[in-house]
């Protein structure tokens, strides 16, 4: 699983908060960004429901 964030991210950093291991706040850009090339399989499910709760459709999940 690969995830990319678009530019459309708030930054409300609810992605951060859910998975910290694998979402970041980039001050510079005032949004989140990917930690990690590929998603651990333990952290797959947290991302999936951070995607799914992203209020600005800003994460996209490549299986």
């Amino acid at each position: 699983m690969k995830v990319t964030i678009t530019k459309q991210c708030m930054g409300d950093r609810n992605c951060n908060d859910l998975c910290s291991e694998v979402f970041e706040y980039d001050e510079d850009q005032l949004k989140s960004t990917i930690k990690v090339d590929e998603i651990p399989d333990h952290f797959k499910d947290i991302v999936r429901k951070a995607a799914d709760e992203c209020g600005a459709d800003a994460i996209i999940i490549e299986e």
